[in-house]
C-alpha cells in the first residue's frame, strides 16, 4: 500500500485559497507570528511539503532556515498574488550549487 505524503501552503488568503481546490491544506496567514506557529504546526504533523508565498517567507527567514537541511519538510517559496521577488529562484540556485559544487545555472 503506497503512502500518500500530505502537502500545505502558507501565505495570505489570497494567494493560497485556490490551492485547497487541488487538494492541499491551506493556512491563510498575515502576520509572521501565525507563519511560525503554522509553519512549525505543519511540520510536527508530518507534512512533506510546505509550500509559503514569498512574501510570507520573507518574514521568518530564520524559521525557515531550520528546515533548509532536513529531508522532510521541503519548504519551497512561491509566489504570491503580488507576483515573484525573486527568493524562491534564488534558493533553487542555491541549492543546486551546494549540490554540484558549482554555479552551473548562471
Amino acid at each position: 500500500m503506497a503512502m500518500g505524503y500530505k502537502l500545505a501552503v502558507l501565505g495570505d488568503r489570497m494567494s493560497v485559497l485556490g490551492y485547497r481546490t487541488l487538494g492541499f491544506t491551506v493556512k491563510a496567514c498575515e502576520t509572521a507570528d501565525e507563519a511560525k506557529k503554522s509553519l512549525h504546526s505543519l511540520a510536527k504533523e508530518g507534512f512533506a511539503v510546505i509550500y509559503i508565498t514569498e512574501q510570507l517567507a520573507e518574514k521568518i527567514p530564520e524559521e525557515i532556515a531550520k528546515y533548509k537541511d532536513s529531508p522532510l519538510p521541503a519548504v519551497i517559496l512561491v509566489p504570491g498574488k503580488g507576483g515573484s521577488l525573486g527568493i524562491g529562484m534564488k534558493n533553487v540556485h542555491d541549492a543546486v550549487e551546494r549540490a554540484v559544487g558549482a554555479d552551473i545555472l548562471a
